[in-house]
C-alpha cells in the first residue's frame, strides 16, 4: 500500500511540474507569489510532500489551469483512499464490508457492474454468497461471519425491487460456467439469473465467450459517474477522478455492445442449465 501511494503522489507531482513548466512559471516565481519556502515545489513535484487542496489552487491559479482544479483534487482525495488491502478491510470478516456497500448503493441513481467471472453480489442466491464468501474466508483468513454477511447481502438486494436506482448488469458468459460450491448451488443460481431478465429497472447483458476482447476489462462497479470500486486479489481499489471514471464508463459501454440481453442472454442461460444437469 506504501508504495502504491507513494506513486501516485509522485504521479499528481509530476502533473502539477509540467502544468508549471507548460505556464512558464518557474518554481521559485510560483513560491515567492505564495509566500512558501523556495524548496516547496520542489519537495511537491518529486512526492517528497503531500500537497494540500490549498496548494493545488494554488498552483491552477498562477499557471492559468483553473479548470484541472476539481481533477487535482480527487487525485489528492484518492491518494490514501483509493488502495485498501483487503486484510484491512476484511480486518472484522465480511459483514461491515457489506454494509459499506448498502450505503453507496442507496446513494446511486444508476449503478453499471461488470463480472467477467462470477455473478454480480446483487444476483446472488444466499447459497452462492455463502460459497463465494467462504472461499473469501479461507483465502485472506479472516474472521468467519459468513452467516451474518449473507444476511446483510441479502437484504442488499431489496434495493432491485423498490426505489427508483436503475441496474445494469454485465457478466461474461464464463461467469455462468465457473463453479461456486457444487452443482446444486449452480443450477439454484441459473434459475435465479433466469428470473432477473425482464425485471422492471434492471437490465443484464451476457458477454459471449466468443466475443473479441476490445475492452479486456477486471471486474468493477460504478455508482453514477462519481466512484468505481475494483475488486483486486490484494486489495480494493476506489476510484473517483473524473478522467478514469470516464474510462470505466468507456469500458462499460464497448461491453454493453457486445452483450446479449433478452431471449438470446435467457438462451445462454438454459445452455448453462443443460450443462449442469447431464
Amino acid at each position: 500500500m506504501t508504495d502504491s501511494v507513494q506513486q501516485q503522489r509522485e504521479a499528481l507531482g509530476q502533473r502539477l511540474r509540467e502544468m508549471r513548466k507548460s505556464s512558464r512559471v518557474t518554481a521559485r516565481e510560483l513560491a515567492r507569489r505564495e509566500g512558501w519556502h523556495e524548496s516547496k515545489c520542489s519537495k511537491i513535484e518529486y512526492g517528497r510532500i503531500r500537497p494540500s487542496e490549498t496548494d493545488l489552487r494554488a498552483y491552477c491559479v498562477h499557471c492559468g489551469a483553473e479548470e484541472q482544479l476539481p481533477d487535482l483534487v480527487a487525485s489528492l482525495k484518492n491518494l490514501d483512499a483509493a488502495y485498501i488491502e483487503w486484510r484491512r478491510v476484511l480486518a472484522t470478516g465480511h459483514k461491515a464490508r457489506q454494509q459499506q456497500s448498502v450505503k453507496l448503493e442507496a446513494e446511486a441513481r444508476i449503478i453499471r457492474n461488470w463480472q467477467p467471472q462470477v455473478i454480480p453480489g446483487l444476483l446472488q442466491t444466499a447459497d452462492y454468497a455463502s460459497a463465494i464468501l467462504r472461499y473469501a474466508v479461507e483465502f485472506y483468513r479472516v474472521p468467519d461471519d459468513i452467516d451474518k454477511s449473507v444476511s446483510v447481502r441479502m437484504d442488499r438486494q431489496r434495493i432491485l425491487y423498490r426505489g427508483t436506482c436503475l441496474f445494469h448488469f454485465l457478466i461474461a458468459e464464463q461467469a455462468l460456467y465457473t463453479t461456486v460450491g457444487s452443482d446444486g448451488i449452480m443450477i439454484g443460481q441459473l434459475d435465479r439469473l433466469r428470473s432477473i431478465l425482464g425485471m422492471p429497472r434492471v437490465t443484464l447483458g451476457i458477454v459471449p465467450a466468443v466475443a473479441e476482447a476490445k475492452a479486456a476489462a477486471e471486474n468493477f462497479v460504478m455508482m453514477d459517474d462519481r466512484v468505481v470500486k475494483v475488486e483486486g486479489t490484494t486489495a480494493e481499489l476506489t476510484i473517483t477522478q473524473p478522467r478514469e471514471i470516464a474510462l470505466f464508463g468507456r469500458a462499460f459501454d464497448v461491453l454493453a455492445g457486445q452483450s446479449v440481453t433478452g431471449d438470446r442472454a435467457r438462451d445462454l442461460i438454459g445452455r448453462a442449465l443443460e450443462s449442469r444437469s447431464r
